[in-house]
């Protein structure tokens, strides 16, 4: 099924009772994928910020930023100057012109950068200093308060917080975070390990472990409940991968194994309890996703992406069906039903309407 088939049923309008039949007037396109011409093949693109549908700012390989105002008509290289060698592999923006940019790695490779004029200038806001430290992602509560999550140091977990919108960093204490699992870690595949909903609440997402588990902290932070989760563990290359939350209590994890050449059974899962527990999809995707997002006014609807392609659900996780396959990485919509995705070889895409 095409995804222009599968979403125009989100967004059709039933007919009146005993309307008389006519002749419908042409119309739109159904809603589709659509790629836009980023100008590069090179850089693969796991960072994605949806602002609007005219509005979006993405990051990736080779310290690329990449930014659309006119809704991926063209787009601006907004990259910071001495970053080719960084990965952004998260990217947060408020506007078209403020944006916070995380890159990752190992000691001083993971670090985070701040722009208020739209990328003409950068700010380097945060160089890790920890060999031990990996960061993975970022995520804001609102346009002041925010965390970014490492890979476990010392057995638990890293937070860093800002209150200033990403202008300057504080470890926060790791008392309330419980201890990690064995060869547990994050997985910066599309900036959506670690996802906000609402002023305070928070969830992480892991994997690698022998069990794949979704950890939650309803006071930005500094305390964590972990909880497991059915989707695929035991190998460092499998867990969860990305979260969604359409609200404080509803939310979805996507993930598996991201080995092109292994299968990922049960690779998605639902909660309605703030993720104190999670059920599995009774029809998950078919394969490793990367990326989720829900759709923008619908309670029910998501998207879930990864390199073989594209699901939908249409009951808030229950059941997925694959509706494009197309490759990409990661997935995120804006209030006014701006979806984008982004992925390898320079791929963005806006769901046109």
């Amino acid at each position: 099924m095409a995804v222009a088939v599968a979403l125009a049923a989100l967004t059709a309008v039933p007919a009146r009772a005993h309307a008389p039949a006519r002749h419908p007037a042409p119309g739109p396109a159904a809603p589709h994928w659509a790629l836009k011409d980023t100008g590069t093949t090179e850089a693969r693109f796991r960072g994605l910020a949806a602002v609007s549908r005219d509005v979006a700012w993405v990051s990736g390989t080779g310290g690329t930023v990449l930014r659309t105002t006119d809704g991926g008509a063209s787009w601006r290289d907004v990259s910071p100057p001495g970053t080719a060698g960084l990965q952004f592999r998260d990217i947060e923006a408020f506007d078209a012109r403020r944006a916070v940019v995380l890159a990752i790695g190992e000691g001083e490779a993971s670090r985070v950068y701040r722009t208020d004029d739209g990328g003409a200038t950068w700010t380097e806001s945060f160089r890790n200093v920890d060999p031990r430290a990996f960061y993975d992602c970022m995520a804001f509560f609102d346009r002041r308060h925010g965390l970014a999550m490492s890979d476990p140091v010392d057995g638990r977990f890293r937070i860093l917080s800002t209150r200033d919108g990403g202008r300057s960093w504080r470890v926060l204490p790791d008392a309330g975070m419980p201890p990690a699992l064995d060869g547990e870690a994050g997985f910066a595949a599309s900036g959506q390990c670690l996802v906000t909903a609402g002023p305070r609440d928070v969830w992480l997402a892991t994997g690698g472990a022998e069990r794949a588990r979704v950890l939650h902290s309803g006071d930005r932070g500094l305390t964590w409940t972990a909880t497991d989760t059915p989707l695929p563990a035991a190998d460092p290359a499998r867990g969860v991968f990305a979260l969604a939350f359409r609200d404080r209590a509803h939310g979805l994890a996507v993930g598996g194994d991201y080995r092109p050449d292994q299968s990922a059974p049960r690779a998605a899962a639902h909660t309605g309890d703030r993720g104190r527990s999670w059920r599995p999809a009774a029809a998950p995707p078919p394969a490793y996703r990367s990326g989720v997002a829900w759709l923008p006014h619908h309670r029910t609807a998501a998207l879930a992406v990864g390199p073989t392609g594209t699901d939908l659900t249409t009951d808030a996780g229950r059941t997925w069906r694959t509706v494009d396959s197309g490759s990409y990485d990661t997935v995120d919509c804006a209030p006014d039903r701006g979806c984008w995705a982004a992925g390898e070889k320079g791929r963005v895409a806006r769901l046109e309407h």
